[in-house]
């Protein structure tokens, strides 16, 4: 991924919390099916270095064989994203040389997938996940709720996947090739706009540092 070094982020717990609160990546790979992508949800683990990520797929999916081939593989986390209307800028009223843009956050994680069939650790793995995204619920489900019997035969029904990251690229672009005034314009519209990531976004660009 092309990463300025004023959009690098190399910091692993800011990277982890991005994958934490945008869980569904996609899984990207190449093999005998040429390049492949299935879009998951994803459990991520703190083990080792950069972390473990643990997802699943549809037996019926074709991509997992590719996977289990073990090669490289990537995921991708998308944070955060909007348009930047150059309007925003008051530099556009003191010289006009201002272009759109598009602002957004992001994560690469790279690994080599390790297939995971047995029932206990699929069993584990969804348990976890259904609890993950059941937590603000005001009445979370759990796989308990549903017949054993059924939960089995779902469990027949999908491929786990172990994929220890091996390397993590985080790209946050926030805004930080602008001056401050022009910083503090897109912060103002975003905040004004307040369509889906926008709020966020604008606390994002509110508080970057100058690039050095």
């Amino acid at each position: 991924m092309y990463q300025p070094d004023h959009h690098r982020v190399d910091d692993v717990p800011q990277m982890h919390a991005l994958m934490r609160a945008r869980p569904l990546a996609a899984l990207v790979s190449a093999g005998s099916a040429g390049l492949y992508a299935t879009h998951l949800p994803t459990v991520l683990k703190d083990d080792g270095p950069y972390g473990v990520i643990e997802c699943h797929l549809a037996r019926a999916n074709p991509h997992w064989k590719d996977l289990a081939e073990g090669n490289e593989a990537l995921m991708i986390f998308q944070g955060p994203e909007g348009y930047i209307t150059p309007n925003w800028y008051p530099s556009k009223a003191q010289h006009g040389k201002v272009v759109p843009t598009w602002n957004y956050a992001v994560v690469h994680a790279y690994g080599r997938p390790e297939v995971m069939k047995e029932k206990d650790w699929l069993h584990r793995h969804v348990t976890e996940l259904t609890a993950q995204q059941e937590r603000n619920e005001p009445e979370p489900w759990m796989t308990s709720d549903a017949p054993g019997t059924y939960i089995e035969v779902m469990l027949r029904g999908i491929i786990g996947f172990r994929f220890a990251i091996t390397r993590l690229e985080g790209k946050w672009k926030m805004s930080q090739n602008r001056d401050m005034g022009d910083r503090d314009g897109v912060a103002k519209g975003l905040s004004k706009r307040g369509h889906e990531d926008d709020l966020e976004m604008a606390e994002i660009v509110a508080r970057q540092q100058l690039p050095t």
